[in-house]
């Protein structure tokens, strides 16, 4: 059953997993435009004072296809659907970090200035206990990103309603000649909204951030 939460709420809560001696990992899923990055970013912070050294952040954009592949398979107009994803190579990731053999991973980020992911941008400390994953798809009910589930000690569900939603990710495309921005609003980010708020497993906790 899936309870309410809050920030403080669940800070709270990561705070006495990054206390553990074992290495804990909290998906933050939501769908696109829905703040995982603000929410994430928010909780390390908080995690930094509480607990120097103990938490790091996994993010799935990371693991974005590069546009050149994407131009290949005539993907680029949906960058940003599951299958635009490395979820091969994310999984990869968990499990070298589930490891957890004493030794710093470093993971790549993505770089929204340049629509591009960089590898080997982000340094996770072997001293992290607890790994925040956050990503649209971590909780999506289909083969493959179903296989996550056994991964995530705790899994949060980032809320917000989708006339809001709408807003903000018409928002991204502020100064966009307007056929292209309706056509990645319309073609790409509302397709994927919707896939992420109608097939995605429920979560331990849900988040609202309307």
């Amino acid at each position: 059953m899936t309870c309410d939460t809050t920030i403080d709420a669940l800070l709270d809560r990561l705070t006495e997993l990054a206390g553990q001696t074992r290495r804990s990992f909290v998906a933050l899923a939501g769908a696109p435009g829905a703040g995982k990055s603000h929410v994430a970013e928010q909780l390390a912070a908080g995690l930094a004072s509480r607990a120097p050294g103990q938490a790091a952040i996994l993010p799935m954009d990371g693991y974005h296809l590069d546009d050149g592949l994407l131009e290949q398979r005539g993907d680029r107009l949906r960058k940003g659907a599951p299958h635009t994803f490395d979820l091969d190579g994310f999984a990869a990731m968990l499990e070298r970090l589930a490891a957890d053999d004493g030794r710093p991973v470093l993971v790549p980020v993505f770089d929204r200035s340049i629509e591009i992911a960089r590898a080997a941008a982000r340094e996770i400390p072997a001293s992290a206990r607890l790994i925040i994953a956050e990503g649209n798809y971590l909780l999506l009910d289909r083969p493959g990103w179903s296989e996550l589930a056994r991964r995530f000690d705790l899994t949060v569900f980032i809320d917000v309603p989708e006339e809001i939603l709408r807003k903000r990710l018409a928002a991204r495309w502020a100064g966009t000649e307007a056929t292209e921005a309706m056509q990645k609003l319309e073609g790409n980010d509302l397709p994927n909204m919707r896939l992420v708020a109608r097939h995605s497993r429920p979560a331990d906790l849900r988040l609202p951030n309307g």
